[in-house]
């Protein structure tokens, strides 16, 4: 007798580095560096597969769950020490020393979304590594992701400061952006690069060559912001808490226009949080 042993192909991903990570298995033991994606893997139904987070990752799910220090100050050793089958991280999120240490031991699922629509195919690329595509919980959610609608027509223009001292925003090639961009708030300075040395981007001095880093978060002045007449100000809850005194000055500078405080969580979590945060946040501006 002949016997056929029947192997399941492995599963290749590509993370948004565009490396390439291959899974014989769907991992079981996960280590999140990323506050939206534990939220993720939770929603997803694999909660129980998560034995390690940041301190920031804060769901009641993961309360009991062993922390491995904040989003910019990874502990490598106690990553390793849960002996993970995956860890999931960010780009922009967290440090790239740190990322590489680990992606020499082992698997790195690395996110850089830019769009409403790359949030929502990352949370499909999570549902196929942890095989739970076709699991109703899991099938429904990625589904009412992928029917979100696009950007609609602007109805207001509004400034996001993100950090108080220096003053910076976001332009538009950031998730942030794309996301009120999906509640028909256009983002004044959506045209704006951050520009190097610092006293370029503060229009003291001539521009040199970014080299490569990121120009998407430029520091602004109060003066600039004036110039760009936005009709509302949208201050989020983070990365950064902006204090009663902070928001004096903002007004001082922008007298007449309104200031709403907004949740951090739905302008810059991406996947499961954001179908839920999108119409939460369009509800907030329409009232």
């Amino acid at each position: 007798m002949v016997r056929y042993t029947c192997r399941v192909p492995a599963l290749k991903v590509n993370d948004d580095l565009n490396r390439t990570l291959v899974f014989v298995h769907p991992p079981q033991r996960i280590v999140s560096l990323v506050p939206s994606d534990t939220h993720s893997l939770i929603a997803l139904g694999a909660g129980g597969r998560l034995v390690g987070r940041t301190r920031y990752c804060e769901s009641i799910e993961a309360a009991a769950v062993p922390t491995v220090g904040g989003t910019k100050d990874i502990d490598v050793d106690a990553v390793l020490a849960l002996a993970p089958q995956l860890v999931i991280a960010n780009q922009e999120e967290n440090a790239r020393p740190a990322l590489e240490a680990l992606a020499a031991r082992v698997p790195v699922f690395v996110s850089l979304p830019r769009r409403v629509k790359d949030g929502v195919a990352h949370l499909a690329r999570l549902a196929r590594i942890l095989g739970v595509g076709e699991e109703p919980q899991a099938k429904e959610l990625v589904r009412r992701g992928y029917q979100l609608a696009g950007a609609t027509q602007p109805s207001r223009r509004a400034f996001v400061p993100i950090w108080m001292d220096p003053l910076m925003t976001l332009n538009a090639d950031t998730y942030g952006s794309d996301v009120l961009a999906h509640v028909g708030i256009a983002n004044v300075f959506g045209d704006r690069l951050r520009l190097y040395p610092l006293a370029a981007d503060l229009g003291k001095s001539a521009p040199q060559d970014a080299g490569g880093r990121d120009v998407r978060y430029p520091r602004v002045t109060l003066d600039e912001v004036r110039a760009r007449a936005p009709e509302i100000v949208l201050l989020p809850d983070e990365p950064y808490a902006f204090t009663a005194t902070d928001e004096d000055a903002i007004r001082a500078a922008l007298p007449g226009v309104p200031i709403l405080r907004v949740s951090g969580k739905d302008l810059f979590w991406y996947g499961a949080w954001t179908i839920d945060a999108i119409d939460r946040l369009a509800r907030q501006l329409a009232a």
